[in-house]
């Protein structure tokens, strides 16, 4: 438990999300001065090198300004804390964009025009919006707006707020256009089809020099949700067990555990009696420099949608043990008769990582 003076409340960590270069993103509960407790989300950059906390700071501070300016839009998290080091905000249950992939539903795309309306209607700018992280499918059906590190917030509506939220809006229809590209109208599609001039100049100077500090010197990267060791060894663990005979598909997912780290989880299509023992003495010998999955399940048939693509957003959930929130997801009955097996079968048996466990 960590508390935060001056605010008058306490955070009560509950679970490790995600790390990254500038913060570990962490679940909780937050009990304010009398006692109230809210589901709640904390950054935590405390611990970050000294030489990134200066950014982190200035991240936090800037979340923190555009959350507060935002509040009451119905579309956006309260802030309860910003002290030195961390920065608690509320927590919405939901499912990224990219996990949700809501196919067909106008509903959702309605909710997110309105909540960028109120966003800008208070004169901030998301300046985040191209990242599917960053649209939250709320269990209720509601599109939430989430990470408002890079967000601008205007005294007034001046050319730059203008511009700033034509981009804002610009990425909502890339969005749309990935999941419902038929109701796109004649207007969205022109939008689509100009950058402004500030974007233009931004994509062949600025973005090439942030590229390259964050990427190179601060050797952070963009991966949606999924940890570094997920995208660094994932590949290489899949490749290897690909040439197992007998193998016929593998998805890796990563999760988190105890320790403030992730482990990774192996789904492996294969006949049952390929054997984990075999599957991970294959491992041991193909790629004795990296670890082996903390979780490998042998399954009959992964699920996989009617273009024969492994269902990634199911099989993400199962890895997280997050199995209530499967409903929120459309599957075939093949997929589903598919996702059973797994659930039953399954690995990871709790998606609450608390602290000395």
């Amino acid at each position: 438990m960590s508390s935060l003076p001056p605010s008058g409340g306490v955070f009560e960590l509950d679970t490790v999300l995600k790390r990254d270069t500038f913060s570990t993103i962490e679940r909780g509960i937050w009990r304010d001065a009398q006692g109230n407790a809210f589901p709640a989300v904390r950054r935590n950059y405390a611990e970050v090198k000294w030489w990134v906390k200066p950014l982190a700071r200035h991240f936090a501070k800037r979340e923190a300004r555009a959350l507060r300016r935002a509040e009451g839009s119905g579309h956006t998290v309260p802030v309860y804390a910003l002290e030195e080091g961390h920065l608690v905000r509320g927590f919405v249950d939901g499912i990224p964009l990219q996990i949700a992939r809501p196919y067909g539903d106008l509903a959702f795309f309605r909710s997110a025009r309105r909540g960028l309306r109120e966003v800008h209607r208070r004169r901030i700018a998301h300046n985040d919006l191209a990242k599917p992280q960053n649209w939250l499918y709320a269990a209720d059906g509601r599109a939430v707006l989430m990470d408002f590190q890079l967000a601008m917030v205007f005294a007034r509506r001046s050319k730059t707020f203008r511009l700033a939220a034509y981009e804002d809006i610009r990425h909502l229809l890339k969005q749309k256009r990935s999941y419902c590209p038929q109701a796109l109208t004649a207007r969205e599609k022109k939008i689509l089809a100009r950058k402004s001039l500030f974007t233009r100049i931004w994509m062949q100077t600025g973005k090439k020099i942030y590229n390259f500090v964050t990427r190179r010197l601060l050797n952070y990267h963009d991966t949606e949700g999924r940890g570094p060791r997920a995208m660094e060894q994932g590949p290489r663990i899949a490749r290897s067990l690909s040439g197992v005979a007998g193998v016929t598909g593998v998805h890796i997912c990563d999760f988190p555990t105890a320790g403030h780290s992730f482990g990774l989880y192996a789904f492996v299509e294969a006949e049952p009696d390929a054997g984990e023992e075999a599957l991970r003495a294959h491992l041991a010998a193909t790629l004795p420099d990296i670890l082996p999955p903390e979780h490998l399940q042998i399954v009959a048939v992964l699920p996989r949608d009617a273009g024969g693509h492994v269902r990634d957003d199911l099989l993400r959930l199962v890895a997280l043990n997050q199995i209530d929130q499967l409903a929120q997801l459309p599957r075939s009955e093949a997929e589903e008769a598919a996702l059973a097996a797994i659930i039953r079968d399954r690995r990871n048996l709790s998606d609450r990582v608390r602290r000395g466990i």
